[in-house]
């Protein structure tokens, strides 16, 4: 009772927050809140992104491949609808090669990965839920189930690590401490490319 009791006012404070920095007096109007995000559901996660150039970005970032590329690719026009598959098809290969090294199969709510613009916004948002600054390049939250990311310093490797960490706290009964939890997404970072 207690925990869903702070999870809830942990979900109001980052909704009140985001309407906050998105209300008219801060540079932004209601319809840019509106457009802020935008959404990219897959099998096992939901990428949330500002512009559809950021997620190309955030694509081109992430150099692993689900084995889709071939010689008819080449001289074929790219259909918007099939890069935004074909992205989807990425970001679960990734989180599939993680599960299978962490021996983590489990079904579970989709996990957020939240691409942020620049180390900016990425600061901004540490520093809203965690009330301290921003030490860190990504980091995973587990109250949101969410992965934040800077798409101007990320890549397959660091996405992967934080992966892990939602893999991890949601597969085991009982979280385990966040040393053990370190060492094994420092494995599956290690083994990635095995």
């Amino acid at each position: 009772m207690l925990r869903s009791k702070r999870l809830i006012r942990l979900r109001l404070f980052v909704c009140l927050s985001i309407l906050f920095v998105c209300s008219p007096q801060n540079g932004f109007s209601e319809e840019s809140f509106s457009e802020s995000w935008q959404s990219l559901e897959t099998k096992y996660t939901a990428i949330h992104y500002h512009t559809v150039s950021d997620l190309y970005k955030f694509d081109r970032m992430i150099a692993y491949s689900p084995g889709q590329w071939g010689f008819p690719s080449l001289f074929k026009r790219s259909d918007p609808k099939d890069r935004l598959e074909k992205i989807g098809r990425k970001v679960d290969t990734l989180f599939e090669k993680v599960q299978k090294i962490l021996d983590m199969r489990k079904r579970f709510q989709k996990v957020n990965i939240n691409v942020c613009a620049d180390k900016k916004e990425l600061d901004a948002a540490y520093l809203q839920l965690n009330k301290q600054p921003c030490q860190i390049r990504a980091w995973y939250a587990y109250e949101l189930n969410t992965i934040y990311i800077n798409i101007k310093d990320v890549h397959e490797e660091i996405l992967a690590h934080e992966m892990a960490h939602a893999i991890i706290d949601h597969y085991l009964l009982v979280r385990p401490p966040a040393a053990a939890a370190e060492i094994l997404a420092r494995y599956v970072h290690k083994h990635l490319y095995d």
